[in-house]
């Protein structure tokens, strides 16, 4: 009988990750799911260190990892800073794996509730708007109608659902809000994006529809607007997930 512990096959030291190991496949795949976009400059050091309440050393040695598998570019000068290079590389599919998993049956919670909240929060909307509010929603309709790269959908999609929640003249609905996105997020207070041609022609006729209805007051369909709009980011998580498993097992 050939002794186990002695290859070390059993018995060998459980190996944890790093909390810079963490903070990297947080990143990548905060990337993945499409908080930054591909040109994009990731937040300085000091604030990822606060998002993610680790040292900044931590955070400077996840985006050397970031670097080394081609995620990031590292710029110097007055712009400089750490840009996405890619969405996408050959680290990605087991950080996705690895962030995503342990947390996955919590997550699904996460995006039942946020339907729900979000829900409210359109329906409060229509009911408390002011022409004010109305005009925000339509200029940051108008931005995402017109844009022309990602990057430009993004902003125009983030302002929108802004002015939608500033609609409801509360900060604690405002606060609950961000919250359930920063969950959703990994920690980073970023709306995930798809920005596949088909995901941003049915974002924009939600957004529309949405509009209408709160500028009308009707807060009913207001909510079951928002309700289902908001599974977009819930398939997107879904689809990057099923793509890391999908590259995990292809590699096995």
């Amino acid at each position: 009988m050939q002794d186990e512990t002695a290859g070390g096959s059993v018995l060998r030291p459980v190996r944890l990750p790093t909390a810079a190991e963490e903070v990297a496949d947080r990143l990548i795949t905060a990337i993945a799911i499409g908080e930054y976009l591909p040109g994009e400059r990731l937040p300085p050091e000091r604030e990822l260190a606060q998002i993610l309440g680790v040292g900044r050393s931590t955070v400077r040695e996840a985006i050397g990892r970031l670097l080394a598998v081609g995620i990031v570019d590292i710029r110097r000068g007055r712009n400089g800073g750490a840009y996405v290079q890619e969405a996408w590389t050959s680290a990605s599919a087991d950080a996705v794996r690895r962030t995503l998993l342990p947390r996955w049956a919590e997550m699904e919670q996460l995006f039942d509730l946020r339907c729900l909240v979000e829900g409210m929060v359109a329906r409060v909307a229509a009911e408390r708007r002011e022409p004010g509010d109305v005009a925000r929603m339509r200029e940051a309709l108008d931005r995402y109608g017109s844009a022309r790269s990602p990057h430009q959908e993004h902003a125009a999609d983030i302002a929108f659902h802004q002015a939608v929640v500033e609609a409801t003249r509360n900060p604690q609905i405002a606060l609950l809000s961000h919250d359930l996105l920063s969950r959703v997020s990994l920690g980073f207070p970023i709306e995930p994006y798809d920005g596949a041609p088909a995901v941003y022609q049915r974002a924009l006729a939600e957004h529309s529809a949405l509009c209408e209805a709160i500028e009308a007051g009707d807060a009913q369909r207001a909510g079951e607007i928002a309700q289902g709009h908001f599974s977009i980011t819930n398939e997107a998580l879904r689809e990057v997930l099923a793509r890391g498993l999908g590259e995990n097992r292809g590699r096995g």
